[in-house]
């Protein structure tokens, strides 16, 4: 299988890292035990960063992960395998661990690394012949090209995330993951009624999730509260700050906040920016100090530029006053000193 993405504009031509690149090209002949060890291990120390990356944010245990996969995903997935279900199993776990890598680059704003881990996640998908863990990493490259300005790359990811096999053959939680990511990227590209019938599809595809289904573990977070954060990050860019605002107060109310710091830091800090343009900035600061007091423990790139836009937004109101506009200002300063 090959999949067609298209380059991304905002940077350089794709850089695979080279260790990769020549254990991806070397033929070594591999014990079938090799297939259960890379399982094991791709297994739960990866459900692990999965929880690991939404409760305290991706800076976090990068290092490990990286050379987890040059030491040894590399070595594994260069040989030649006793059966063509081994050679399959091996990469969809090799490429689960470089999309993690990447998804832990991302939230640390490494941009350039993130990039390119994803579209060489991409294609240890493809080799795999895993069509949903496709549509996975697409949706991820999705949402990065959507936050770094470029809403027709991300249009275009985002097709390609939900194409064929990389939708239907996805549990409906997925699914509903792939649409409201793609409804936001319609959203910023000012494809209005496009955006909103994603986000209507991506409702219906989350309520047709039930207890029981057989989820892979990359979708264990994607909840009701994940909804209502990207819904209202959609509704935002189509202009419309009340529903925004709303989605954000639903996404805060239904996360079960010790197993998501990191995303409950970001989708305050959101409701405290949407809060504030609609001129309710006593609200927002108190909704900010909520984000503040959930920082602790937080290493995040994203949460991190949660906390620099409440000093951007507040800047204008520094000298009017405002107590708790004051008292947020100072937090927020202590809180970047800490973790810059």
């Amino acid at each position: 299988m090959r999949l067609r993405v298209p380059a991304p504009r905002h940077d350089s031509a794709p850089a695979f890292e080279p260790g990769l690149l020549r254990a991806l090209g070397r033929i070594r002949k591999l014990a079938p035990q090799l297939e259960e060890q890379l399982r094991s291990a791709a297994g739960d120390p990866k459900r692990h960063k999965y929880k690991r990356d939404q409760r305290q944010g991706g800076v976090d245990g990068r290092t490990a992960l990286y050379q987890y996969i040059y030491d040894d995903v590399a070595t594994y997935v260069s040989g030649v395998f006793a059966s063509d279900e081994t050679r399959r199993h091996l990469f969809a776990a090799a490429a689960e661990l470089v999309y993690v890598a990447g998804w832990m680059s991302f939230d640390a704003s490494h941009h350039e690394a993130a990039r390119r881990y994803f579209t060489l996640a991409v294609k240890l998908a493809a080799e795999a012949e895993d069509a949903p863990l496709a549509g996975h990493v697409l949706r991820a490259m999705t949402h990065q090209a959507t936050d770094l300005g470029h809403p027709k790359e991300a249009v275009d990811i985002a097709t390609a995330s939900v194409e064929h096999k990389r939708y239907t053959l996805a549990t409906p939680r997925e699914r509903a993951l792939l649409g409201v990511v793609q409804a936001r990227s319609l959203a910023a590209a000012g494809r209005r009624q496009e955006a909103r019938a994603a986000l209507l599809r991506a409702e219906d595809d989350l309520a047709a999730a039930k207890p029981g289904d057989d989820e892979p573990a990359r979708v264990w977070f994607f909840s009701e509260a994940s909804l209502a954060h990207e819904t209202a990050r959609t509704l935002w860019a189509l202009g419309d700050l009340h529903g925004a605002q709303d989605e954000f107060w639903r996404s805060v109310h239904t996360r079960k906040t010790d197993a998501f710091g990191r995303t409950h830091v970001v989708t305050l800090g959101y409701l405290g920016a949407a809060q504030a343009s609609q001129g309710n900035v006593e609200a927002a600061c108190s909704t900010w100090a909520q984000a503040l007091d959930s920082m602790n423990g937080v290493h995040s790139g994203r949460a991190r530029e949660a906390v620099i836009n409440m000093r951007r937004v507040l800047s204008p109101y520094r000298n009017r006053g405002i107590s708790a506009a004051a008292e947020i200002d100072e937090r927020a300063k202590a809180v970047l000193r800490r973790v810059a």
